[in-house]
């Protein structure tokens, strides 16, 4: 996942600024929290340290839900938890991580293995994880991985899917006749990619009527699928347009697109066993479609992240 493909959306709390150490440098970052207290929610005293678990996340929306989640989560197994949310790209909070300025964030197991080992070419989860495992700073662990996955997909309208016969059920091989007669949307970059169009040849023998060139998964391409000006697209597995527009995103059993599963980064010295088993239990519950809904709530109806993460834990009995 690339977050190119993602809004970078604050949330509506009383916005923050904070100073962390990053190696030997000061590196001062603009953030907002979701702390008990919103009118000072990184008062002096509250800014991590000791026993307090700090939770950051990248700066687009669906990490700051998963942070919120994770920390409220963390927080009812009593946990003590600060935020320190929408901190930038991961070039920025991975060193951070390392450093013990934070305690957890919300990764991508790809993404992630990509960035420390882009010749990494792993067959599966447990492959991705182990592989991430040897790359990892040595203060640095994984917890379990959620089922959930943000990842490019083969996407059908829902035109395109009635008249198929597609469903949520059905393989982007099941797309290999009516191909030719249908034009595929993306970015520039998926007419090249093997995990694009040349994958989509060699590995399920897909041939599209042509290729229209947009964005990576965003409104671009969205618009497009929705107004049949392409009929299968490159859309994000967890964006939310999928739910509001009834797209069909088509399964990948041989793994073209790789394994983007939601999961845990942790500082070992810094999460207490609690802590463990309490983001262990999230990821248990977490799956592709769930974390979709979630981010409608919080992208198309614009409620506060916080208040989605709340409500989801007391639904399925984390809270």
């Amino acid at each position: 996942m690339t977050s190119t493909a993602k809004s970078s959306r604050t949330r509506t709390r009383h916005a923050v600024a904070f100073t962390v150490a990053i190696a030997a440098t000061a590196a001062v970052l603009a953030g907002c929290s979701s702390s008990d207290d919103p009118s000072n929610p990184l008062a002096e005293g509250d800014e991590g340290g000791g026993d307090t678990v700090v939770v950051g996340s990248n700066n687009f929306a669906e990490s700051i839900l998963l942070a919120d989640i994770y920390g409220e989560a963390l927080k009812a197994r009593g946990v003590k938890v600060t935020y320190k949310p929408n901190i930038g790209s991961r070039e920025t909070t991975y060193g951070l991580m390392k450093n013990g300025s934070i305690t957890v964030l919300p990764e991508y197991n790809g993404s992630l293995l990509a960035y420390l080992d882009p010749k990494a070419t792993p067959r599966t989860v447990e492959e991705t994880t182990a592989a991430l495992e040897k790359k990892l700073d040595a203060g640095l662990t994984l917890l379990e991985p959620s089922s959930a996955q943000n990842k490019d997909s083969v996407t059908v309208n829902a035109a395109t899917a009635k008249k198929y016969g597609l469903t949520a059920e059905s393989s982007i091989a099941d797309l290999k006749d009516a191909a030719p007669g249908l034009v595929f949307g993306g970015s520039p970059e998926f007419q090249t990619r093997h995990q694009g169009l040349v994958g989509l040849k060699s590995v399920y023998g897909l041939e599209f009527k042509s290729f229209k060139s947009l964005d990576a998964g965003g409104p671009l391409t969205q618009a497009a699928l929705k107004k049949n000006a392409v009929q299968v697209a490159d859309i994000f597995t967890t964006d939310p347009t999928i739910s509001k527009e009834k797209f069909v995103v088509l399964k990948d059993p041989k793994n073209l697109f790789g394994f983007q599963n939601v999961q845990p980064l942790v500082y070992k010295d810094g999460l207490p066993k609690e802590g463990v088993d309490a983001l262990d239990a999230v990821s248990a519950k977490l799956d592709t479609r769930t974390l979709r809904d979630l981010d409608a709530q919080v992208q198309l109806e614009k409620k506060d992240p916080l208040d989605v993460a709340k409500s989801w834990l007391e639904s399925v009995g984390l809270d």
